[in-house]
This record gives structure tokens, C-alpha cells and sequence, in this order.
């Protein structure tokens, strides 16, 4: 008892067990629970209009909506859900149970393609089978589907069919984020045809992330990676779209405009010929600036585009009949300006009255945001700005992108990668303590190199979880490589403390002081040899070279200096 209170009030140990706390809070493990989270809400869809919020990229898995049960019938997994929706009809009211609450919904047609031959109907016989596939249930579609992909000549036709506008996954049981190899999904590396400033990179990078949260896809990394000779790409991960998806996605250019009612003023990647992205003429209204209530801050952005004098003139054709209007002491046009980006609505802006029948091809372009305080006003103010700028130069990219690569992994083979981690895993440490316990022959040794082992792998879990890195194949192996260099350190420290020179007393110091010499020169070759495979590979192997350099230097500071006092304070006579 008297050596088990020394260890636990070691300061190296109370460090190790400090950081193990932190790293399970960052997990949040719970693997009994059960139910499907909802990973992603469609634009104008029941789910949205009854007030169920989009995860927010940067949330924690463990925060995401947790569908409970749907129409009185309970949801424990996917299977479950589909089942349950597959009866739905259209215009049918739905009861949505979540673990925050109960929504009421009404399901709306959603647009999917099957095919239809069309060499054999007649059209009015194609009229009455669409109508009937629009009333029927989805199992019905589907069986059609089935049905008619075995007809030769097949052509696709656009239908709808019942839907509340959510897609789901299997709700999580932790905050660790698992990659496309081990969930399921699609990546896609693209090269740009000439190379791209950080400014034209990150605007490209900004209008791909709006366009597939359009259509629905929130559950996704984007992010721009280069090669060890340089070259630009953008890697592309979104799980649970098929690759079919994906290659739609990506390979069409995009359609902006802007309308008034139904009346087209300007389309984006023509009419617009500049979208002013500088200090100049973009930021804060230095006439407006920003203005408290006493509870919140309001301040207000103006950027300034130009307009093809095509486009100018059509917007004081539309706008000349329009009446004039006062909102809050300011006046306006009684019809506002839509902005749409692939046929859906994704914002609106009021139009300011001097526009009134003039063809004015230099134009403001204004809005506010809010805050608690007058800096998180500025914040969201300039938030919004972004956000709008990235919407008006959409369609019109700053350089044409190349599909180099794209691979497709089914969620099924990613669960079997998954049950095979965890197999090899518990596998090579039951061979590690084997070898362990036949070596020295002393649990004082074994079980500490056993418990270090289980701790660096939780704390690069924690770690991991807490950054949000998406953890695949390369990951896995990279945490493979640090524990295993994580033993071969504590072996070294183990021989080390048991060594002996003839008569000559070695002090404590004096061995570890030598363990930790090899040790950390150990530390210093690997990481050097890992930096380069951060850029190998146009990024692909950053997983890998990440999780192995935060591993080692996990186990060098605190691992391998507790597992040093555990040992000192066992096996010391």
C-alpha cells in the first residue's frame, strides 16, 4: 500500500492520470446507445420548415440530433428508420422524436430518377404512371425501379416520391470521427489547371463547400493539400454519397442567378464581371458602422460588384414599375432580389430605392449581423459578407478543376475494416504481453508496460476526437506505429533500470538519464522522417505521418517519464 501511494502521488503519474480524464471527456464513450443521428437536413424541405436544424460542421459527433422514434415506432438503427419511411405517402403528417424533441412534419415529394422506357409507352400511359409512382410509397418506387432497369432502351424521368428532407447515419457513441475507409463514403482528389493564390484557393474552396451543403451534404471535409513537387489539389471527402453523386456534384460548373419574382436580372459567371474582395471596397459601412440597443450589437457590411451592361438594363426594366417602400427609416423596392444557386433560394436582399429604373452596372451590395457584444457583431458582419461574395462569384470559379482520383468505399466494407482494427488490436497486445511477461518475468514490469500501452493509445484518441481528425486506415496505422515504438521505448527504459556494471552502484538518474538519450533520439529520427510524408502522396498519408508525430511526442512527455517513475518506485529495493 505504502509503494501504491507513492506512485499515485507522483506528479508525472497524477499528469498521465490528469490527461487520461481529459482525453475521455473528449471521447465521450457510450456504447450502448442506440437510435440514428441526423447528419444532414435538405435545403426547403418539411424537416427544415418544421425547425430542425443542419449540424454544424464544426460540432462534436456526440451533439448531433438523435432520432428517437417516427410515428410512435421506436428507431434503434438505419434499418429501422428505412423501414419506417419506406410506408410514408405524400401529404402525410409525421411525428419526428428526437432526444431534444417532437417535431411535426408533413412529407413533401422529393425528386429522384428512374428509369422509363420510353420507346413502348405511349404518352399519355407515361402521364399515369408517373402519377401513380408520385402517390405511391417508396417501397412501391423502388420496386418499380427494380422493375424497369431490366427493360432495354431506358431513358431516366424525374419523379416524386414521399420524403421529410433528412439523411441519416448510425448515431454516434463517441466523439472520435471515423474517415471514409472505415465509415463509408466517397473522396475525390481535383487539380486545378494553373495554380491558385491563397485568396482564389480559399474563395474555390468556399464556393464547392456552399454548393454540396446545398445539396445537402454537410457531413464532408474539403480542404486544399499539395504534393512534395508543389502542385495544388483539393481533396474532396463526403460520407455516405455514392460516387455517382459525387462525380455530378463536382463536374457540372454550377448555375447562379438572381430574379425578381420570376424575372431573371443576372446570372452568375456572365453578367457579372467583378466582385470586389478587398479593403477597399468591402468591409464594415463606414456611414452605418455598428449600433447597440442596449442588449445586442447590429452592424452592417457593403461590398460593391459590377454588372454587364446587358444585366444593368434589365434590372431598371424589371424595377421600373416596382413601388417604393420604408422599413425602419430606410427606403427600398416593394420586391426584393433572390439569389439562387443551383435552382434553390439561398438568400434574399433588399433593393435599395435609387435603383428604381436605372441601369446601373456599379452596385452595393449591403447586410448586417449581430452579436453579444460589438465584436461578434463584426464577426458575424463579416461572416455574412463572405458568404455572400462567395454566392455571387459562384458559377463563375477562378480556374477549371481536373479529377484526378476518386475512390468509393461502401459503409459495409467499412465496418469490416473497423471489426478488423479492433481484432488485430486486442490481438497484438495480448502478444505484446506475452512476450512481455516471458521476458522479465515480473508483473511489476509487465502489467506498467501493458496499462502505458492502453494509455497513449486513449490519449491519442482523446486527442484526435478533441481536434476532430477524421481517423482511416492511415491514421490506425499510424497509432499502430506509435505504440509499437511506444514498447520498444519502455524496453529500453526496463533494461535500462535493471542493468547492472560489476561492484559500480549506477544511480537511478544515471539510468534513465541514458534511457532517455536513446529515447529521445528515437523521437527526433522519427519525426524528421515522418514531415515529408505530410505532403506525400498530394496529402493522402497526412493521417499517418499526423497520428504517428502525436503519438511519439504523447509518449515522450508523458507516457514514457510516468512509466519511468512507476518503474523506479517497483522494482527499486
Amino acid at each position: 500500500m505504502g509503494k501504491l501511494k507513492t506512485i499515485f502521488t507522483n506528479f508525472r503519474v497524477l499528469l498521465l492520470l490528469g490527461m487520461l480524464l481529459l482525453a475521455l471527456i473528449a471521447i465521450r464513450p457510450e456504447p450502448w446507445r442506440d437510435g440514428v443521428a441526423i447528419r444532414s437536413v435538405l435545403k426547403n424541405s418539411s424537416a427544415e420548415y418544421a425547425g430542425i436544424q443542419n449540424p454544424k460542421p464544426g460540432a462534436s459527433l456526440m451533439s448531433r440530433e438523435v432520432i428517437l422514434a417516427l410515428n410512435g415506432e421506436e428507431i434503434r438503427d438505419v434499418a429501422d428508420y428505412e423501414q419506417v419511411t419506406r410506408s410514408l405517402v405524400l401529404n402525410q403528417t409525421v411525428l419526428l422524436k428526437t432526444n431534444r424533441q417532437t417535431y411535426r412534419l408533413t412529407t413533401q415529394p422529393q425528386i429522384v430518377r428512374i428509369p422509363l422506357n420510353e420507346t413502348e409507352l405511349q404518352p399519355v400511359e407515361r402521364v399515369v404512371k408517373v402519377q401513380r409512382e408520385v402517390n405511391g410509397t417508396l417501397q412501391e418506387i423502388e420496386d418499380i425501379v427494380v422493375e424497369m432497369q431490366s427493360v432495354p432502351k431506358v431513358r431516366t424521368e424525374i419523379i416524386g416520391v414521399a420524403d421529410i428532407g433528412l439523411r441519416i447515419g448510425t448515431a454516434p457513441r463517441s466523439n472520435i470521427r471515423k474517415g471514409l475507409d472505415l465509415e463509408g463514403g466517397t473522396r475525390v482528389l481535383l487539380q486545378p489547371e494553373e495554380p491558385l493564390s491563397t485568396e482564389n484557393m480559399d474563395f474555390l474552396l468556399e464556393n464547392m463547400r456552399l454548393r454540396l451543403n446545398n445539396y445537402g451534404l454537410s457531413d464532408m471535409v474539403l480542404r486544399s493539400v499539395k504534393d512534395l513537387e508543389g502542385n495544388q489539389f483539393v481533396l474532396v471527402e463526403i460520407a455516405g454519397a455514392t460516387q455517382e453523386d459525387v462525380e455530378e456534384l463536382l463536374a457540372k460548373q454550377g448555375k447562379f442567378e438572381a430574379k425578381i419574382g420570376n424575372r431573371t436580372v443576372f446570372i452568375g459567371g456572365q453578367d457579372i464581371t467583378y466582385v470586389c474582395r478587398s479593403a477597399e471596397c468591402a468591409g464594415i459601412d463606414p456611414q452605418s458602422g455598428c449600433n447597440s440597443d442596449g442588449q445586442s450589437w447590429f452592424c452592417r457590411f457593403r461590398f460593391s460588384i459590377s454588372l454587364s451592361p446587358g444585366a444593368a438594363q434589365r434590372q431598371a426594366d424589371i424595377t421600373q414599375d416596382l413601388d417604393v417602400i420604408t422599413e425602419n427609416g430606410e427606403q427600398y423596392l416593394s420586391q426584393k432580389l433572390t439569389l439562387i444557386l443551383d435552382n434553390v433560394p439561398v438568400d434574399t436582399l433588399a433593393i435599395g430605392a435609387d435603383l428604381k429604373g436605372r441601369a446601373v452596372t456599379d452596385i452595393a451590395i449591403s447586410g448586417s449581423g449581430t452579436g453579444t457584444t460589438q465584436e461578434q457583431a463584426v464577426f458575424d458582419s463579416l461572416l455574412n459578407m463572405k458568404k455572400l461574395q462567395t454566392v455571387l462569384i459562384t458559377g463563375s470559379l477562378p480556374v477549371k478543376l481536373r479529377m484526378v482520383k476518386i475512390d468509393s468505399i461502401s459503409p459495409q466494407l467499412g465496418e469490416e475494416f473497423v471489426r478488423s482494427t479492433w481484432l488485430i488490436g486486442i490481438l497484438s497486445m495480448i502478444a505484446v504481453a506475452a512476450v512481455m511477461a516471458t521476458r522479465y518475468r515480473r508483473w511489476q514490469i509487465s502489467v506498467p508496460i501493458m496499462v502505458t500501452l492502453i494509455s497513449e493509445i486513449t490519449l491519442m484518441l482523446g486527442f484526435a476526437a478533441l481536434v476532430r481528425w477524421n481517423l482511416d486506415l492511415a491514421a490506425l496505422a499510424g497509432i499502430i506505429v506509435a505504440t509499437g515504438t511506444g514498447v520498444n521505448d519502455q524496453v529500453v527504459i526496463t533494461d535500462e533500470a535493471l542493468r547492472k556494471e560489476g561492484d559500480r552502484l549506477i544511480t537511478w538518474k544515471e539510468k534513465f538519464k541514458k534511457a532517455f538519450f536513446i529515447v529521445f533520439v528515437a523521437y527526433a529520427a522519427l519525426v524528421v522522417a515522418m514531415l515529408p510524408l505530410m505532403f506525400a502522396g498530394a496529402g493522402l498519408l497526412k493521417g499517418f505521418a499526423f497520428t504517428t508525430i502525436v503519438g511519439i511526442t504523447v509518449g515522450v512527455l508523458i507516457t514514457r517519464p510516468a512509466y519511468a517513475a512507476v518503474v523506479e518506485m517497483l522494482v527499486k529495493e
